[in-house]
């Protein structure tokens, strides 16, 4: 009966068919209906449609089996009989899309926002049938199938069909759940079957397994009150106090919902308002921390299911601390099974080396200038804001995005089209992520690593800015260390390494990292950096982290040193917790929670972060190059002055010019007994006259914190 030509059979039946759906199904003949089903191997097939009625099917060629009938049959299921079993079900080629046009169009433009939804495995409900519906982007690929292990890993019978100029690929397999792991099969245009995991996985093996897992959420989130807070408010002017941490290495074998209460009480008890998880995304190699990112959509199963994470920062958010995760738009893994190549061709990669691969790390570059690339990318952060309610995102590596000659040599990169140094579609692409996420979810934060002096990293998009909200302080970084670092005997021909920050502070919108960067690679730890002994170590540590916390500007502490911790870290082992029996090292622990309580309860110190009207140095009369002084001040007229000694010694009677006559308050003091220190300083008041004139203890490496109430 069929007049399908035998290759055209040949290749539905090996799976190799561009548009199975074409030809196994229903479909309209001038006779009537006809019904197809591939089933190879069987003795007998039959249709059985819904009123009842059972077709018996003839065999064709290949597996594939058909039969007509006078009307359109409606469901049916397919009873296959084999030697010794038979086999009944609905049969997937006879459904309709599940993708519909107005998806594809969004997808071909690179505008849909929710792209998820679409692309990907989905458990779905089709015409009275559960099962899955999978959807892939795959221009290059002249044929592509289902493999996994509800058929044996030989996908020839659940190939997928083409939907046309728009690349993407699809097909509905009645029958499978979530749990079941799945990858897709390539049919390369040179030729050549290849095997991928699902760009747009919400679940993966655990590694080294690397098969996609279909999954479905069934989680309810309880944060309501604090997303309607967040709505409600600005970053910029509420504190951020970031505790930065490697999830596999804070306290190891825990997972995701075991963690909740052991962060919660830790971080809550330290006072942090927001924790910054490493990245979470799916990656294969531990070593890289997660900056290797093979499944963006999928966190990693290393600890538990989506659901488990939604658990843990759902709990986070209940208890009042906020959830940054570190994201990784920047460059991606080669690994044969994931992005690179995965069609084929150069598809989420740009296709020159020049631009699409960083030789330095050893990974590819996402061709930012590709409408569905950069769908992927800017879906993916509102994938993380919507489906894990996460409160910012902090975007890795954004100077390697921005410059097209970023660590490359003369020959080694090609201009813009203007003859420029920027990657204008990188440039294009940050705007629109940016834009878009603040858009549809006010009050959360994406943060720029950006380590060069690239104008208006912050300002908004509509100002050609890149539009983040804030951006990592790596200047005020490296020149503080590299002061800190100095015996205190020396500190006084290097004053400018830590008062150079204030020229630049409100230029941007800052965050002050110290982050897992400054103690990896040799680098030791900051306990480690500081000059002395064991003692000044420690104060060193006090002082630095007292003038960090009241320098404008967020921050940010990675975990371990808010102990200090002395080794450098591994992502291979713990923290040492083990030091907080050390009484020295309790203490250090103790005044980070202090440092964090007195921020948080006085707004100047975060209220008006980017504004340089409220701020001024201070410093006279003595302008003592060892002493770096400055005042903080709220919208309402309360002051905090931040005085730093740096040397090693006490300086008594130090005469100081404060912006407010009357008392101020001291209400930290780094060198205080309770934090380990030598216990000198004002007794808890300083009087000025009424020029405002004092006269102070400064203790040595150490910091006063005094605050003087409006109208006081």
């Amino acid at each position: 009966m069929t007049a399908l030509p035998p290759e055209i059979l040949d290749a539905v039946a090996h799976g190799a068919h561009h548009d199975p759906h074409s030809v196994l199904g229903v479909h309209e003949t001038g006779a009537g209906w006809v019904i197809r089903s591939r089933r190879p191997l069987a003795r007998e097939v039959v249709a059985e449609l819904a009123d009842g009625t059972s077709v018996p099917l003839a065999h064709v060629r290949g597996g594939i089996w058909e039969a007509p009938v006078a009307a359109y049959p409606g469901a049916y299921t397919v009873r296959a009989s084999y030697d010794g079993s038979e086999h009944v079900s609905d049969d997937g080629y006879r459904h309709a899309p599940s993708v519909g046009e107005l998806d594809l169009h969004l997808i071909t433009e690179g505008r849909h926002e929710e792209l998820w939804r679409v692309l990907g495995a989905h458990v779905r409900e089709l015409d009275g049938s559960t099962g899955t519906a999978f959807t892939v982007w795959a221009p290059d690929a002249r044929a592509l199938r289902v493999i996994g292990d509800f058929n044996g890993w030989d996908g020839s019978g659940h190939a997928m069909r083409s939907m046309g100029g728009s690349g993407v690929w699809e097909v509905f397999i009645p029958g499978i759940g979530a749990g079941t792991r799945y990858k897709f099969e390539i049919l390369t245009r040179a030729g050549q079957w290849i095997e991928k995991a699902d760009p747009m996985a919400r679940l993966a093996e655990v590694p080294p397994a690397t098969a996609s897992v279909v999954t479905d959420s069934e989680y309810v989130w309880a944060d309501s009150d604090w997303i309607d807070e967040r709505s409600r408010t600005a970053p910029i002017d509420r504190p951020m106090s970031i505790y930065e941490l490697h999830f596999g290495s804070w306290k190891p074998g825990l997972s995701y919902r075991e963690a909740a209460d052991e962060i919660i009480s830790y971080v809550g008890a330290q006072g942090f308002t927001h924790v910054e998880f490493l990245p979470l995304a799916e990656h294969p190699f531990g070593g890289s921390w997660g900056y290797q990112v093979s499944g963006y959509y999928a966190p990693t199963s290393r600890f538990g299911s989506p659901d488990d994470l939604r658990y843990l920062i759902d709990r986070l958010h209940q208890a009042g601390i906020g959830v940054i995760m570190d994201w990784v738009p920047g460059h991606f893994p080669k690994d044969d099974f994931a992005l690179a190549r995965f069609d084929g061709e150069a598809l989420y990669e740009h296709p020159d080396p020049r631009r699409g691969e960083h030789k330095d790390w050893g990974t590819l570059i996402f061709d930012y200038g590709r409408n569905e690339v950069r769908n992927f990318l800017v879906a993916n952060a509102l994938y993380w804001f919507e489906e894990f309610h996460v409160d910012g995102l902090r975007v890795d590596a954004v100077a390697s995005m921005l410059y097209l000659d970023y660590s490359r040599n003369d020959g080694e990169w090609a201009p813009n089209q203007f003859g420029g140094r920027e990657n204008l579609e990188a440039i294009r692409f940050l705007q629109e992520v940016n834009a878009t996420s603040y858009k549809r979810y006010p009050g959360i934060a994406l943060i720029a690593e950006e380590s060069t002096s690239f104008p208006g990293v912050t300002a908004p998009t509509s100002h050609a800015g890149l539009g983040f909200g804030f951006k990592w302080n790596m200047g005020w970084m490296n020149d503080s260390l590299q002061y800190i670092g100095r015996d205190p005997m020396y500190r006084s021909h290097h004053e400018g390494e830590l008062s150079f920050s204030f020229v630049y502070s409100f230029s941007e919108n800052f965050v002050l990292p110290i982050s897992h960067d400054e103690v990896v690679h040799g680098k030791g730890s900051l306990f480690g950096r500081m000059p002395g002994d064991h003692w000044q170590k420690l104060a060193n540590m006090r002082a630095f982290l007292a003038y960090m916390w009241g320098h404008p500007g967020k921050q940010l502490l990675f975990m371990g040193q808010e102990f200090g911790q002395m080794s450098e870290w591994s992502e291979s082992r713990s923290i040492d917790w083990w030091m907080l029996d050390q009484p020295s090292h309790k203490q250090l622990h103790s005044f980070v929670a202090e440092l964090n309580r007195v921020y948080r309860d006085q707004a100047a110190l975060w209220a008006r972060d980017h504004d340089g009207a409220a701020f001024s140095r201070l410093g006279a009369p003595a302008w003592n190059t060892n002493v770096l002084a400055f005042a903080r001040r709220d919208h309402h007229g309360n002051t905090i002055a931040v005085v730093c000694n740096f040397s090693g010694v006490p300086l008594t009677d130090f005469p100081l010019d404060l912006p407010e006559s009357g008392m101020w308050t001291e209400i930290l003091n780094s060198d205080a007994e309770a934090f380990g220190g030598s216990g000198q300083g004002n007794f808890g008041a300083v009087e000025t006259d009424d020029r405002g004139s004092a006269t102070l203890t400064l203790p040595p490496l150490g910091v006063l914190w005094l605050h003087h109430r409006a109208g006081g």
